[in-house]
C-alpha cells in the first residue's frame, strides 16, 4: 500500500490527520481511501467537478503528478504519496 504524507496546513481542518497507508492504484482510489478515512478530505481537495483543486499539488515520490483532472497517475504500493496545499498571497 503507499504511504501519504500530508502538509500540516491540512490538518487545520481535519486535526487526526496523520501518515499513513492506504489501499489505491492510482491517486483517485487512493484520494477515496483517505476520504472514507477522513471523511469530507477529497471536497477538500478536489473541486466540485472531482479535479485537484488549483492549489493543491499531489506528488508520488519526487514527481508532481500530470493527470490534474482524473486523478489517473499510477500508484504502487512502493510509493510514497505526497498531498500539500500550496500557500498563495501577496
Amino acid at each position: 500500500m503507499p504511504r501519504v504524507k500530508f502538509t500540516s496546513h491540512l490538518q487545520r481542518y481535519f486535526p487526526t490527520l496523520q501518515e499513513t497507508t492506504v489501499e489505491g492504484r492510482t491517486v483517485a482510489e487512493v484520494v477515496a481511501a483517505l476520504d472514507e478515512r477522513y471523511p469530507g478530505l477529497a471536497d477538500y481537495v478536489l473541486d466540485d467537478q472531482g479535479s485537484l483543486r488549483k492549489h493543491v499539488n499531489i506528488f508520488i515520490d519526487e514527481d508532481v503528478i500530470t493527470d490534474r483532472t482524473t486523478l489517473q497517475d499510477p500508484v504502487s504500493e512502493l510509493n510514497r504519496v505526497y498531498i500539500f496545499q500550496a500557500l498563495s498571497g501577496g
